[in-house]
């Protein structure tokens, strides 16, 4: 099985880089995991991630990252794991109301890799193997700060988390049938700019915690 490890930024898995066990990432063909580091934002991480998808070819794609939450009964710090991704900021904001490209027509709203606007994980109950709380996300180039944009969100998709490549894993997941899961942390509630109230290497530490010890459970089952 060959497993790849992906996030924004090589500081989001390098904890886990570190420590995991050498056997896993030697030249077993039996399980073999590496890590990939796809970029910032949506542009830059469907570009790698189709790049390894074609070259690399791998079994399961794990993308890994902190996220922002629209929910605030969520503590920081927690990991949970997205169940659906949707497009935040692809579309035009006319007379205070927010029109996504299925709203104007330039999408068909369930035609694939889409399913209600959504791009759900369809490998989800088979790969969320530490039953982590599944929770919906939006991806943003953007990051959303004011209130009103985050009124119109909220309104509009009902999110929990927010970030930055999530849609693209989905979509070119689900678009190229490779199996993939996507495990974020929560840093920061979405609107707080006031980083000093951040959990960012609380959260890394906590999501690559995590990250090991699903990749001991899943060399376990294979």
């Amino acid at each position: 099985m060959r497993v790849v490890i992906t996030a924004a930024t090589v500081g989001e898995w390098m904890p886990a880089f570190a420590d995991i066990n050498e056997l896993y990432t030697g030249k077993s063909n039996r399980f073999k995991v590496q890590f990939y580091q796809s970029g910032v934002g949506i542009l830059a991480s469907a570009v790698a991630l189709t790049r390894l998808a074609l070259e690399d070819k791998p079994d399961l794609i794990i993308q890994i990252g902190i996220a922002g939450s629209f929910d605030t009964s969520i503590p920081l710090g927690n990991v949970v794991v997205v169940k659906e991704e949707l497009l935040g900021d692809t579309g035009v904001e006319e007379n205070g109301l927010w029109k996504d490209l299925f709203d104007l027509k330039l999408e068909k709203s369930s035609y694939h890799p889409y399913e209600k606007r959504k791009l759900p994980n369809p490998w989800l109950k088979q790969y969320n193997l530490l039953g982590l709380a599944e929770k919906s996300s939006i991806t943003v180039n953007q990051i959303s700060t004011g209130e009103n944009r985050i009124g119109q969100l909220k309104k509009k998709y009902a999110p929990d988390l927010e970030s930055m490549e999530g849609a693209s894993l989905h979509y070119i997941g689900r678009e190229m049938a490779i199996p993939f899961i996507q495990i974020r942390a929560v840093s920061n509630y979405v609107g707080e700019r006031d980083k000093s109230k951040w959990m960012i290497k609380e959260s890394i530490v906590n999501l690559n915690q995590t990250l090991l010890k699903y990749v001991e459970l899943l060399y376990a089952m294979k």
